[in-house]
């Protein structure tokens, strides 16, 4: 065995005490901790108990450059994922101009190399029709070629199914899933606030679950008869999850993703006009919250994603029909998502399966599973460090969230990609 060029001694992996070999960016070996062996090793890092995991990938961020820098630019979406343990990030189209020609995407994947040359990485996600109009489609080949990973139409999702089929049947031909914003665009679209007993208390028009279970129907039904891959967004409520349940028992290839709010946070949270908890789709029911809590567990939903959707402070501090959707959520979603596995809803494998394994595999991205050869892109993580969520604490420009001011349990001090140690 070669010599390693990095040990992280004494880190802990699915209970067990464990020393991780790194050289030539890659895992050399995963092996039981021996505090008094000498691995010979170029630099030796000691992880003190905390828990080594690979690094995090989100298939669903906002980074808004170009065009809304003032919200966040690839730099400072990249400093809080790597402070949040993300070691690749996808990123949505919605910028300005639109990301659906290559200059675009090259000059995006330009600025990431800038700030972090060695990584988090950046992923773009291309535009599935051209400016998101929903009409012609974008240049998919040509968006693919220069490194788009996957094609949505994000927040704007297709209407006309004839036009959605032949997008699939482009995108699949070019080796890329879409990614569907499943949100009927007449049904309350972006209402930011379910339709129940807190809208109808507020006076606000709400928008239903069925909005999102049409879309998911429509998509199962396409992905089924074209046998195309389709992988459904933020999935919100239990309507939706009795599709997607039924369509895997038939072996449709359809994957699913939901975000940490849905896990956390009821309709509740928007009592008061609350627009940091204004989001799209709204927050749901109690009922919803624990079906999508099963549902993780149980695989049904394929992985978590943050849907990180940083805006500027004056844009939220209005009146609640006026503010923009979204919550920022690369700094946040680690600590707040590993209280499932504290509360026994998740187990360290479904939480690396949620936040790594299935990502990398719907995506075509590199996994690490602490295999020989795998990619030496980890994280380690002390479950018991403590911070506040203050906006100075925050990495993001966005400091829109509804878990502001909450103490925060647990905290990523080292992330490394490729084995170079990029934080910690």
């Amino acid at each position: 065995m070669a010599a390693p060029e990095l040990v992280i001694r004494n880190a802990r992996r699915m209970g067990r005490a464990v020393d991780l070999l790194v050289a030539d960016g890659k895992v050399l070996e995963l092996t039981d901790h021996a505090p008094d062996r000498d691995y010979g090793a170029t630099q030796n890092v000691d992880a003190g108990g905390a828990i080594l995991l690979p690094a995090l990938i989100d298939a669903h961020t906002h980074l808004r450059e170009p065009g809304f820098e003032y919200k966040e630019d690839i730099a400072s979406g990249l400093a809080a994922a790597a402070h949040g343990g993300f070691g690749r990030i996808m990123c949505m189209a919605n910028t300005r101009p639109v990301n659906d020609h290559a200059p675009i995407t090259q000059a995006m994947l330009g600025a990431a190399r800038k700030a972090w040359p060695q990584g988090p990485f950046l992923h773009p996600i291309g535009a599935l029709t051209k400016d998101l109009k929903g009409q012609e489609l974008a240049p998919m080949a040509e968006l693919a070629e220069v490194g788009c990973v996957a094609f949505s139409n994000d927040g704007l999702p297709v209407a006309d199914t004839e036009r959605f089929r032949r997008a699939v049947e482009y995108a699949a031909s070019v080796g890329r899933p879409v990614i569907d914003h499943c949100e009927d665009p007449h049904m309350a679209p972006a209402a930011g606030v379910n339709e129940g007993a807190i809208s109808s208390r507020l006076g606000l028009r709400g928008q239903p679950d069925v909005a999102e279970a049409v879309q998911v129907a429509r998509d199962i039904l396409l992905a089924e008869y074209l046998a195309i891959p389709i992988h459904l967004a933020h999935i919100s409520c239990i309507r939706s999850l009795e599709f997607i349940r039924a369509a895997k028992a038939r072996g449709v290839a359809v994957t699913a993703e939901t975000c940490p709010h849905y896990l956390l946070l009821t309709e509740e949270a928007v009592d008061g006009y609350r627009t940091e908890a204004k989001v799209n789709p709204p927050l749901r029911t109690q009922a919803d919250l624990q079906a999508m809590r099963a549902a993780v567990a149980d695989g049904t939903i394929d992985m978590l994603a943050t849907d990180h959707a940083p805006h500027a402070a004056h844009e939220k501090d209005v009146e609640f029909d006026l503010a923009p959707c979204g919550i920022s959520g690369l700094d946040t979603a680690l600590p707040l998502t590993w209280d499932l596995v504290r509360e026994g809803v998740l187990d360290e494998a479904a939480f690396c399966r949620l936040w790594h394994e299935r990502p990398a595999e719907v995506f075509g991205l590199p996994a690490n599973r602490f295999q020989p050869g795998d990619p030496a892109d980890f994280i380690l993580f002390d479950p018991e460090a403590r911070w506040t969520l203050t906006a100075e604490a925050m990495r993001s420009k966005g400091k829109n969230t509804p878990f502001l001011g909450r103490e925060m349990r647990g905290r990523c001090t080292l992330l490394a990609m490729a084995g170079n140690v990029v934080l910690g």
